[in-house]
């Protein structure tokens, strides 16, 4: 298979033996996207490299993969500098390193992303997102080290997803979809606005049980009264666990943290089965 042909996954792979390689235990995370992107695509694409990595005022964007002006060659990553949040920075960086690697030949003028682009990470959203969040989630985050830092059976709570946030320097929720993805546990992310879910990520498990919500194409679906994400509690950051009663988020009874970001203007809740 030709480098160009690479599915995310393999990509990110690649890349990540060469940063085992390279890198010691204390200095292997976070990823330095930034560097990586360039020297990166210098040594294997040398006529179409990427040449620019900065924020810059994107409006309604949060980052972008952008040509090269007329008369000059390569590629330039910009993110929204109004974001203040590091680890959004860096998945924002890491996602457009993916468009580079996997579309930019389908898209030669470049590409911007949204917000909703960075933390929907699901194909019916988009097909190049969904991979460049692939891309970037692999890169950032692989498995076998997240798995060192929470067990796949483990129930978990706020404080150890933000400490897998900061050592791979990725939002909340980039590590809590990441966690989502390979826990064994029942368990389902949610994130609502105004006391509406906007959309919700069910792990594997949780998902054959029944155990979701379905948020595209169909009316907004008020967030559950008695869940904590609700307010019924004090409205207040829950960072462990809070039992919750059955019927409420699902038949059964459950356990529910919930975390109101400023950053994202958004509740996030991650209720455990």
């Amino acid at each position: 298979m030709t480098s160009d042909n690479l599915t995310p996954q393999k990509w990110a792979f690649r890349l990540t033996h060469i940063l085992n390689t390279v890198h010691s235990v204390e200095t292997r995370f976070p990823v330095n996207v930034k560097a990586l992107a360039k020297d990166f695509s210098h040594d294997l694409y040398p006529d179409d490299p990427i040449t620019l990595v900065k924020g810059a005022d994107l409006p309604k964007f949060e980052g972008g993969l952008f040509a090269a002006p007329p008369g000059k060659k390569g590629w330039g990553i910009i993110y929204n500098n109004s974001m203040d949040s590091p680890g959004r920075i860096n998945f924002t960086l890491a996602h457009e390193f993916g468009h580079y690697l996997l579309h930019r030949n389908d898209y030669p003028e470049g590409i911007q992303c949204g917000e909703q682009d960075m933390v929907k990470w699901d194909s019916d959203y988009g097909v190049i997102e969904q991979q460049a969040n692939v891309f970037a989630a692999n890169l950032l985050m692989p498995l076998d080290d997240f798995r060192a830092q929470i067990a796949a059976r483990a129930k978990v709570s706020f404080d150890e997803i933000s400490h897998c946030a900061d050592r791979y320097s990725v939002s909340l929720i980039a590590a809590t979809l990441r966690w989502i993805h390979y826990t064994e546990r029942q368990a389902m992310l949610v994130v609502a606005h105004e006391g509406f879910i906007l959309w919700a990520r069910s792990s594997s498990s949780a998902y054959k049980a029944g155990i979701y919500f379905k948020t595209s194409g169909r009316p907004p679906i008020p967030v559950p009264s008695g869940s904590l994400a609700s307010g019924s509690f004090s409205g207040c950051d829950r960072r462990a666990p809070v039992a919750i009663a059955e019927g409420v988020w699902h038949t059964d009874p459950c356990e529910e943290m919930v975390i109101f970001s400023d950053s994202y203007d958004v509740t996030i809740s991650v209720i455990q089965f």
